[in-house]
């Protein structure tokens, strides 16, 4: 099972998707862990962008081919990258289902102005990235994360993948 977590910076995709990954007992693999990894704090160029992406993507198909479910977390903001990791899922035989996690502007604003231990994006990365941003238009799960609604969120992201898993079988 591949999940991948979509989202602009601050909307609380990686607290959803390190709990999401603990929940389905899958692989949690996110660009911000993976950008440390590689050394590359505080460059976000689309060449070293790339390179984290390219890193995702070996780490997602090998854990894919040791039998594991994995959940993604990056923005995923332009269509291109999310083809890429759509590609290579279906090389190794899988699909992606996708989540989106949005959250009010004021929200944001309040969760990027504080340190957070998953991601050094601050404010002018997230109006960036806002700008760039290139709506995904293939079915997916919005979840709207709140100050505390994260259980909820986890329970109907639980649902709609397991309505997601029917389906795939079913086809």
């Amino acid at each position: 099972m591949l999940i991948a977590v979509m989202g602009l910076p601050g909307s609380g995709k990686s607290y959803f998707a390190h709990k999401l990954a603990g929940k389905l007992k899958a692989i949690y693999i996110g660009s911000d862990q993976v950008r440390e990894q590689l050394d590359l704090l505080g460059q976000y160029s689309t060449e070293k962008k790339g390179e984290v992406y390219e890193q995702m993507i070996k780490e997602m198909t090998a854990a894919v081919r040791q039998g594991k479910s994995i959940v993604l977390d990056a923005t995923f903001y332009r269509k291109s990258i999310r083809t890429q990791f759509i590609e290579a899922a279906s090389s190794v035989g899988q699909t992606i289902i996708f989540i989106e996690i949005q959250a009010d502007e004021e929200l944001i604003k309040e969760r990027i102005s504080q340190k957070r231990p998953d991601s050094e994006a601050d404010y002018a990365i997230y109006v960036k990235i806002k700008a760039d941003f290139e709506p995904l238009s293939t079915a997916h799960l919005i979840l709207h994360s709140g100050r505390d609604n994260i259980e909820l969120m986890i329970e109907e992201a639980y649902h709609y993948i397991q309505l997601s898993n029917e389906q795939e079988t079913n086809h």
